[in-house]
């Protein structure tokens, strides 16, 4: 083969390379997840094929079916609250454009601190309707685009979802065979140092899982112990809840918030106000704090890189980057640890310089 032929067999690969790529980009975030979920969940299928006489592709539907029943409960449960937090705040919209009470209600009085100060100023505010009315739609409006914008984005992961699902079948049926391409394609990549590599990476994928599961107990214990002092009723079944919705971003203020405001429409404006800090100090706080830590201590990496991996991915890659920012770093940090104790190595086997 002449220059010119080889020249042209690269144009082609990778023009061929750059085609699947574009035509896998809307797929990547779908294929991504099935597969984290595929390997951190592949000692169950095993166990499961054993129970079931080896039949793989049976232990493989059964895996999945059970797997997008999980997944699919939490996103099914946050769109009901979502609707019915949305249809009440409508109609609270809908009343404060007819105008405020000539009173303050019993809830904003006994607001601490600040509701004597309103219920003074209250008549005042409830004579001025069009200021009134002129907020409420303004609000309304830019509330609506918010909606309206995250409603579409929640039904693209959705579909995303449900087209993991079906990857994941894919997997578990014939995840041999794709581990042992995955393998060899790191090792005419990398050499010696691809196993290795691959360690790391799986390592830190299942770290990541249980850092997941960990902040999300962890998270539902803190929701029904706030429950529970505040007196909402159904603690333990909220604070169930709260860890279902807490495998996914953004799913525990679907529950306390909703719990705040029933604290404030019961007449315990305290309790409401408390549970609003508790949510956001405690319950969502938990998050920023506990994932990292649990993580690092599963993958054995300096805690510092875990944090910024898990928030610099999320920003770089939405909540997929949760897991791809660690891998990222994790495989990056365990190439330089290799690099420079290779460099050493070297320098140390060099003779002594030769005195002049």
């Amino acid at each position: 083969m002449n220059r010119i032929e080889a020249v042209a067999a690269v144009a082609a690969a990778a023009f061929l390379a750059v085609g699947c790529l574009l035509v896998l980009r809307p797929f990547v975030s779908a294929i991504l997840w099935a597969a984290v979920l595929t390997f951190t969940t592949w000692p169950l299928l095993l166990k499961l094929q054993g129970w079931m006489k080896g039949r793989r592709t049976l232990a493989a539907f059964t895996m999945t079916a059970l797997i997008a029943l999980i997944l699919v409960f939490p996103f099914v449960l946050a769109g009901i609250t979502l609707t019915e937090n949305v249809s009440r705040l409508e109609e609270l919209f809908r009343a404060l454009q007819g105008g405020l009470p000539v009173n303050a209600p019993e809830w904003v009085k006994q607001l601490p601190w600040v509701g004597r100060a309103i219920e003074h100023a209250w008549p005042g505010i409830a004579q001025d309707t069009g200021w009134l009315s002129t907020s409420v739609k303004s609000v309304g409006m830019k509330a609506g685009g918010w909606l309206l914008a995250h409603s579409i984005d929640f039904g693209k992961g959705v579909l995303q979802l449900i087209l993991s699902v079906i990857i994941m079948f894919v997997f578990y049926r014939d995840g041999e065979r794709v581990s042992a391409r995955i393998s060899a394609g790191a090792q005419r990549i990398a050499g010696d140092v691809s196993q290795r590599l691959l360690s790391i990476a799986g390592n830190t994928v299942r770290s990541v899982v249980y850092g997941i599961i960990g902040t999300a107990l962890a998270q539902a214990i803190a929701a029904a112990i706030g429950f529970w002092v505040a007196g909402v009723p159904s603690s333990f079944l909220l604070g169930l809840l709260t860890f279902l919705l807490a495998l996914i971003p953004g799913g525990p203020p679907c529950i306390w918030i909703p719990a705040a405001f029933w604290l404030f429409n019961a007449g315990h404006p305290g309790w409401g106000i408390f549970m609003i800090v508790w949510g956001i100090f405690i319950i969502s706080g938990i998050d920023n704090l506990v994932r990292p830590y649990l993580i690092s201590r599963g993958s054995n990496l300096p805690f510092i890189i875990v944090l910024l991996g898990a928030v610099g991915g999320v920003v770089a890659f939405g909540f997929i980057g949760l897991f791809l920012g660690p891998v990222l770093l994790a495989v990056g940090y365990a190439l330089m640890r290799e690099y420079t104790a290779s460099r050493e190595s070297t320098a140390d086997e060099l003779p002594p310089d030769l005195p002049v």
